[in-house]
Protein backbone atom coordinates (compact mmCIF):
# COMPACT_ATOMS: atom_id res chain seq x y z
CA UNK A 1 0.00 0.00 0.00
CA UNK A 2 2.80 2.42 1.09
CA UNK A 3 4.41 1.78 -1.99
CA UNK A 4 1.78 2.73 -4.51
CA UNK A 5 1.33 5.76 -2.73
CA UNK A 6 5.05 6.56 -2.92
CA UNK A 7 4.15 5.35 -6.86
CA UNK A 8 1.82 7.78 -7.14
CA UNK A 9 3.32 10.63 -5.35
CA UNK A 10 6.15 10.17 -7.80
CA UNK A 11 3.67 9.89 -10.58
CA UNK A 12 2.53 13.56 -9.82
CA UNK A 13 5.67 15.11 -8.83
CA UNK A 14 7.40 13.83 -11.93
CA UNK A 15 3.83 15.64 -13.84
CA UNK A 16 3.89 18.65 -12.10
CA UNK A 17 7.67 19.29 -12.88
CA UNK A 18 6.65 18.62 -16.62
CA UNK A 19 4.64 21.05 -16.45
CA UNK A 20 6.60 23.80 -14.75
CA UNK A 21 9.44 23.15 -17.68
CA UNK A 22 6.55 23.41 -20.42
CA UNK A 23 5.30 26.76 -18.61
CA UNK A 24 8.93 28.12 -18.52
CA UNK A 25 9.10 28.33 -22.29
CA UNK A 26 6.25 30.42 -22.29
CA UNK A 27 6.83 32.94 -19.51
CA UNK A 28 8.96 34.94 -21.58
CA UNK A 29 6.45 36.05 -23.95
CA UNK A 30 3.59 35.65 -21.30
CA UNK A 31 5.68 38.09 -19.50
CA UNK A 32 6.63 40.51 -22.85
CA UNK A 33 2.43 39.90 -23.80
CA UNK A 34 1.53 41.56 -19.98
CA UNK A 35 4.31 44.50 -19.44
CA UNK A 36 3.66 45.62 -23.04
CA UNK A 37 0.03 44.97 -23.64
CA UNK A 38 -1.95 44.09 -20.46
CA UNK A 39 0.24 46.37 -18.40
CA UNK A 40 -0.82 49.55 -20.57
CA UNK A 41 -3.91 48.65 -21.25
CA UNK A 42 -5.18 48.95 -17.84
CA UNK A 43 -3.16 51.94 -16.61
CA UNK A 44 -4.76 53.44 -19.52
CA UNK A 45 -8.54 53.12 -18.41
CA UNK A 46 -7.75 55.91 -15.71
CA UNK A 47 -5.70 58.19 -17.74
CA UNK A 48 -9.20 57.92 -20.23
CA UNK A 49 -10.65 60.15 -17.23
CA UNK A 50 -8.31 62.49 -17.43
CA UNK A 51 -7.31 65.53 -20.00
CA UNK A 52 -3.77 64.59 -19.58
CA UNK A 53 -1.51 66.07 -22.47
CA UNK A 54 0.97 62.66 -22.31
CA UNK A 55 3.83 65.13 -21.26
CA UNK A 56 2.64 67.40 -18.37
CA UNK A 57 2.83 65.99 -14.71
CA UNK A 58 -0.52 67.58 -14.22
CA UNK A 59 -3.61 65.76 -15.04
CA UNK A 60 -7.30 66.45 -14.26
CA UNK A 61 -10.07 64.43 -13.53
CA UNK A 62 -13.21 65.39 -16.63
CA UNK A 63 -15.67 62.42 -16.04
CA UNK A 64 -16.56 60.76 -19.41
CA UNK A 65 -16.08 63.84 -21.54
CA UNK A 66 -13.47 62.39 -23.79
CA UNK A 67 -15.62 59.22 -24.11
CA UNK A 68 -18.43 61.58 -25.07
CA UNK A 69 -16.51 63.83 -27.54
CA UNK A 70 -15.96 60.42 -29.56
CA UNK A 71 -19.14 60.67 -30.88
CA UNK A 72 -18.96 64.19 -32.14
CA UNK A 73 -15.18 63.62 -33.83
CA UNK A 74 -15.18 64.88 -37.13
CA UNK A 75 -12.92 62.40 -38.11
CA UNK A 76 -14.07 59.36 -36.61
CA UNK A 77 -16.05 58.83 -39.60
CA UNK A 78 -14.08 58.80 -42.40
CA UNK A 79 -11.12 56.83 -40.66
CA UNK A 80 -13.72 54.64 -39.77
CA UNK A 81 -14.51 53.68 -43.64
CA UNK A 82 -11.15 53.70 -44.31
CA UNK A 83 -10.50 50.85 -41.57
CA UNK A 84 -13.29 49.26 -42.42
CA UNK A 85 -13.11 49.09 -46.25
CA UNK A 86 -9.30 48.16 -45.66
CA UNK A 87 -10.57 44.82 -43.43
CA UNK A 88 -12.89 43.87 -45.84
CA UNK A 89 -10.90 43.92 -49.24
CA UNK A 90 -8.02 42.49 -47.24
CA UNK A 91 -10.09 39.71 -45.57
CA UNK A 92 -12.15 38.62 -48.36
CA UNK A 93 -9.41 39.00 -51.66
CA UNK A 94 -6.18 37.53 -49.45
CA UNK A 95 -8.60 34.48 -48.78
CA UNK A 96 -10.25 33.95 -51.91
CA UNK A 97 -6.96 34.34 -53.37
CA UNK A 98 -5.04 32.08 -50.83
CA UNK A 99 -7.58 29.21 -51.81
CA UNK A 100 -7.43 29.29 -55.40
CA UNK A 101 -3.72 29.17 -54.87
CA UNK A 102 -4.16 26.28 -52.66
CA UNK A 103 -6.62 24.47 -54.89
CA UNK A 104 -3.63 24.72 -57.56
CA UNK A 105 -0.41 23.77 -55.73
CA UNK A 106 -2.27 21.26 -53.31
CA UNK A 107 -0.07 18.08 -54.77
CA UNK A 108 3.45 18.25 -53.53
CA UNK A 109 5.94 18.43 -56.42
CA UNK A 110 9.17 20.48 -56.56
CA UNK A 111 7.11 22.80 -59.25
CA UNK A 112 4.58 23.15 -56.75
CA UNK A 113 6.83 23.36 -53.90
CA UNK A 114 9.30 26.09 -55.44
CA UNK A 115 6.30 28.49 -56.68
CA UNK A 116 4.26 28.19 -52.87
CA UNK A 117 7.46 29.23 -51.76
CA UNK A 118 7.62 32.64 -53.95
CA UNK A 119 3.87 33.13 -53.20
CA UNK A 120 4.76 32.81 -49.15
CA UNK A 121 8.06 34.68 -49.47
CA UNK A 122 6.58 38.73 -49.39
CA UNK A 123 4.63 37.70 -46.10
CA UNK A 124 8.30 37.27 -44.74
CA UNK A 125 8.91 40.84 -45.26
CA UNK A 126 8.21 43.35 -42.69
CA UNK A 127 4.93 45.41 -43.26
CA UNK A 128 6.89 48.55 -43.55
CA UNK A 129 9.41 47.29 -46.22
CA UNK A 130 6.07 46.08 -48.27
CA UNK A 131 4.82 49.48 -48.36
CA UNK A 132 8.22 51.06 -49.14
CA UNK A 133 8.90 48.47 -51.60
CA UNK A 134 4.82 49.31 -53.46
CA UNK A 135 5.47 53.19 -53.06
CA UNK A 136 8.11 52.37 -55.12
CA UNK A 137 6.44 50.37 -57.79
CA UNK A 138 3.50 52.58 -58.01
CA UNK A 139 5.74 55.95 -58.43
CA UNK A 140 8.64 54.65 -60.16
CA UNK A 141 7.44 51.83 -62.36
CA UNK A 142 4.01 51.47 -62.70
CA UNK A 143 3.68 55.17 -63.48
CA UNK A 144 7.17 55.85 -64.32
CA UNK A 145 7.05 53.21 -67.26
CA UNK A 146 3.93 52.38 -67.75
CA UNK A 147 2.12 55.73 -67.18
CA UNK A 148 -0.52 53.49 -64.75
CA UNK A 149 -1.36 56.59 -62.20
CA UNK A 150 -0.16 56.21 -58.73
CA UNK A 151 -3.34 54.91 -56.57
CA UNK A 152 -1.61 56.37 -53.51
CA UNK A 153 -1.63 59.77 -55.00
CA UNK A 154 -5.51 59.72 -55.05
CA UNK A 155 -8.18 60.39 -52.41
CA UNK A 156 -10.23 57.52 -53.89
CA UNK A 157 -7.91 55.11 -54.65
CA UNK A 158 -5.10 55.52 -51.75
CA UNK A 159 -6.75 52.79 -49.28
CA UNK A 160 -7.09 50.43 -51.94
CA UNK A 161 -3.75 50.85 -52.77
CA UNK A 162 -2.88 50.39 -49.37
CA UNK A 163 -4.87 47.08 -49.43
CA UNK A 164 -3.30 45.44 -52.12
CA UNK A 165 0.03 45.43 -50.76
CA UNK A 166 -1.29 43.64 -47.74
CA UNK A 167 -2.77 41.46 -50.21
CA UNK A 168 0.18 40.72 -51.93
CA UNK A 169 1.75 40.41 -48.56
CA UNK A 170 -0.86 37.94 -46.89
CA UNK A 171 -2.15 36.02 -49.50
CA UNK A 172 0.63 33.78 -49.37
CA UNK A 173 -0.36 33.17 -45.84
CA UNK A 174 -3.65 31.82 -46.54
CA UNK A 175 -2.58 29.83 -49.28
CA UNK A 176 -0.04 27.70 -46.99
CA UNK A 177 -3.17 27.41 -44.00
CA UNK A 178 -5.36 26.60 -46.97
CA UNK A 179 -3.16 23.83 -48.44
CA UNK A 180 -2.27 22.47 -45.05
CA UNK A 181 -6.29 21.69 -44.80
CA UNK A 182 -6.56 19.98 -47.98
CA UNK A 183 -3.81 17.81 -47.79
CA UNK A 184 -5.39 16.64 -44.23
CA UNK A 185 -8.52 15.77 -46.34
CA UNK A 186 -8.70 12.18 -46.80
CA UNK A 187 -8.92 10.87 -50.76
CA UNK A 188 -11.26 8.33 -49.73
CA UNK A 189 -14.07 10.97 -50.30
CA UNK A 190 -13.26 12.42 -53.32
CA UNK A 191 -13.02 8.88 -54.42
CA UNK A 192 -16.78 7.67 -52.96
CA UNK A 193 -17.96 11.17 -54.33
CA UNK A 194 -16.67 10.15 -58.02
CA UNK A 195 -18.41 6.81 -57.87
CA UNK A 196 -21.55 8.53 -56.96
CA UNK A 197 -21.35 10.71 -59.91
CA UNK A 198 -20.66 13.95 -58.48
CA UNK A 199 -19.28 16.49 -60.27
CA UNK A 200 -15.71 18.74 -59.74
CA UNK A 201 -18.14 21.33 -58.04
CA UNK A 202 -20.43 19.87 -56.22
CA UNK A 203 -17.40 17.89 -54.81
CA UNK A 204 -15.85 21.38 -53.53
CA UNK A 205 -19.01 22.31 -51.72
CA UNK A 206 -20.06 19.21 -50.49
CA UNK A 207 -16.74 17.97 -49.69
CA UNK A 208 -13.74 20.31 -49.59
CA UNK A 209 -15.25 23.43 -48.50
CA UNK A 210 -16.94 21.62 -45.53
CA UNK A 211 -13.72 19.79 -44.39
CA UNK A 212 -11.72 23.57 -44.96
CA UNK A 213 -14.23 25.31 -42.91
CA UNK A 214 -11.90 24.84 -39.96
CA UNK A 215 -9.17 26.82 -41.90
CA UNK A 216 -11.37 28.95 -43.45
CA UNK A 217 -12.69 30.61 -39.26
CA UNK A 218 -9.06 30.75 -38.66
CA UNK A 219 -7.93 32.86 -41.39
CA UNK A 220 -10.79 35.01 -41.38
CA UNK A 221 -10.95 35.76 -37.38
CA UNK A 222 -7.22 36.46 -37.88
CA UNK A 223 -7.54 38.69 -40.92
CA UNK A 224 -10.67 40.66 -39.40
CA UNK A 225 -8.58 41.24 -36.37
CA UNK A 226 -5.43 42.49 -38.15
CA UNK A 227 -7.66 44.89 -40.75
CA UNK A 228 -9.50 46.60 -38.26
CA UNK A 229 -6.33 47.23 -36.33
CA UNK A 230 -4.07 48.08 -39.47
CA UNK A 231 -1.59 50.96 -38.62
CA UNK A 232 1.73 49.92 -40.45
CA UNK A 233 0.46 49.85 -43.96
CA UNK A 234 -1.16 53.46 -44.56
CA UNK A 235 1.38 55.26 -42.01
CA UNK A 236 4.37 54.03 -44.24
CA UNK A 237 2.71 54.17 -47.14
CA UNK A 238 0.89 57.76 -47.15
CA UNK A 239 1.42 58.58 -43.46
CA UNK A 240 -3.00 58.89 -43.48
CA UNK A 241 -2.91 61.09 -46.90
CA UNK A 242 -3.33 62.34 -49.40
CA UNK A 243 -5.07 64.61 -47.07
CA UNK A 244 -7.06 62.22 -44.83
CA UNK A 245 -8.02 59.77 -47.45
CA UNK A 246 -6.20 56.68 -46.09
CA UNK A 247 -6.19 57.33 -42.21
CA UNK A 248 -7.25 54.65 -39.93
CA UNK A 249 -8.50 54.38 -36.71
CA UNK A 250 -5.61 52.95 -34.82
CA UNK A 251 -3.24 55.98 -36.71
CA UNK A 252 -5.61 58.60 -35.56
CA UNK A 253 -5.28 57.05 -31.65
CA UNK A 254 -2.06 57.69 -32.20
CA UNK A 255 -2.16 61.14 -33.83
CA UNK A 256 -4.26 62.12 -30.76
CA UNK A 257 -2.07 60.01 -28.40
CA UNK A 258 1.57 62.02 -29.41
CA UNK A 259 0.97 64.16 -32.35
CA UNK A 260 -2.33 66.64 -30.95
CA UNK A 261 -1.14 65.72 -27.15
CA UNK A 262 -4.37 64.87 -26.45
CA UNK A 263 -3.38 61.77 -24.08
CA UNK A 264 -6.56 61.28 -22.04
CA UNK A 265 -8.65 61.76 -25.25
CA UNK A 266 -6.39 59.15 -27.64
CA UNK A 267 -6.47 56.73 -24.59
CA UNK A 268 -10.24 56.99 -24.70
CA UNK A 269 -10.98 56.82 -28.08
CA UNK A 270 -8.10 52.92 -27.97
CA UNK A 271 -10.30 51.44 -25.38
CA UNK A 272 -13.43 51.89 -26.97
CA UNK A 273 -12.27 50.55 -30.29
CA UNK A 274 -10.41 48.06 -28.63
CA UNK A 275 -13.94 47.14 -27.15
CA UNK A 276 -15.30 46.90 -30.57
CA UNK A 277 -13.22 44.76 -32.45
CA UNK A 278 -13.51 42.44 -29.38
CA UNK A 279 -17.39 42.39 -30.06
CA UNK A 280 -17.38 42.49 -33.60
CA UNK A 281 -14.72 39.45 -33.88
CA UNK A 282 -16.58 37.51 -31.17
CA UNK A 283 -19.60 37.41 -33.05
CA UNK A 284 -18.21 36.51 -36.19
CA UNK A 285 -16.59 34.26 -34.81
CA UNK A 286 -19.72 32.83 -33.10
CA UNK A 287 -21.90 32.98 -36.58
CA UNK A 288 -18.92 31.22 -38.05
CA UNK A 289 -18.67 28.71 -35.69
CA UNK A 290 -22.35 27.96 -35.93
CA UNK A 291 -21.96 27.49 -39.94
CA UNK A 292 -19.24 24.86 -39.31
CA UNK A 293 -21.80 23.03 -37.11
CA UNK A 294 -24.41 23.33 -39.92
CA UNK A 295 -21.58 22.01 -42.84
Amino acid sequence: MDMELDIKSTSRKRKLRKKLVDFSFLFPVLFMFVAFVVFPFLWGIPLSFTDWDGLSATRNFINFDNYVNIFSDPHIPNAFKNTAVFAVLTLVVSNVLGLLIALLLQRSNRINNLTRTIVFMPYCLSMILQAYVWKYMYSDVLYGLFSIPNPLGSQFWAIIGISFICIWADTGYCMIIYVAALQGISKDYYEAAQISGASKWQQFWKITLPMLWPAVVSNVIIYLGWGLRVYDYPMAATSGGPGRASETIAMLIYKNLFSYHKAGYGQALAIVYTAMIFVVIAVVAKLLRKREVEL
